[in-house]
């Protein structure tokens, strides 16, 4: 597909601005609200910010590494960027919603394409009731925190606490614990895709934890509910022969 109308996003850092500036001379500007497709400029963290500020728009999104961590990116250059994203391959990518619900009555609701974490947020372990679909699964969890990762985001975070890497076309959620203390070593679990998964805090007077979707976090939660959304459709290029499909691959045989 050849995409005409390019909006360059980069993020704050000095090499990234560097790189918009160069991609602007070359190829011009449009307004993201025109575009065929955007590119981002930056490291993981941005292009997840940039996925978040296009959702909904369906508009595809070509990562460039100008950052720190570049698992969603793709390699810089300032040549032949038409042909890179006429060739491009396409993941399309569903986020997760969080639901949290907060000690003073307070609800908020937020996005999560990689993964939403409950995190203890003083020196106690965190104690956490599961729920899946209505119906409870684990009692009483007693750790550091707990995360469910979507396949996209199943090298991040979810990975780092040494839970599974998904393939980017499975219908499952990776649930996996931080540091479970009971039951001990408790390793987490592989959901379907379709289950609304609810995390009720246990004495969260005493051990207050918070909840982050993709970073973003809400304090002093007494709850959380979570569901994927099949319907919020996020598209991702990669250059061909390095999808996100073979990066999962290759990340497990690094």
């Amino acid at each position: 597909m050849a995409f005409q109308r390019i909006a360059f996003l980069a993020s704050t850092a000095p090499a990234a601005q560097t790189a918009l500036s160069e991609m602007v001379a070359i190829y011009g500007q449009t307004d993201v609200a025109q575009a065929d497709v955007v590119v981002a400029l930056g490291g993981d963290g941005f292009m997840l910010h940039t996925l978040h500020e296009t959702k909904g728009t369906e508009v595809p999104v070509y990562g460039m590494n100008r950052g720190t961590v570049g698992f969603l990116m793709n390699g810089y250059s300032v040549d032949d960027l038409p042909q890179r994203l006429a060739a491009a391959e396409e993941a399309v990518i569903n986020p997760l919603e969080m639901h949290a619900t907060c000690a003073d009555g307070t609800e908020t609701v937020q996005l999560a394409i990689n993964e939403v974490s409950l995190l203890r947020s003083g020196p106690q372990a965190a104690k956490l009731r599961i729920s899946v679909d209505g119906k409870v699964r684990l009692e009483e969890l007693v750790c550091d925190g707990v995360l469910l990762a979507t396949p996209a985001g199943s090298t991040a975070y979810n990975y780092s606490a040494h839970g599974p890497i998904l393939p980017i076309g499975s219908d499952v959620l990776a649930l996996t614990p931080m540091a479970a203390f009971r039951p001990r070593r408790w390793r987490g679990a592989l959901l379907p895709k379709g289950v609304v998964v609810r995390f009720d805090v246990l004495e969260h007077e005493k051990r207050p934890v918070r909840a982050d979707a993709d970073s973003r976090p809400v304090t002093d939660v007494t709850s959380v509910s979570i569901r994927s959304k099949p319907e919020i459709r996020h598209h991702i290029l990669f250059d061909p022969g390095h999808g996100l499909e073979e990066r999962l691959i290759v990340e497990q045989f690094a």
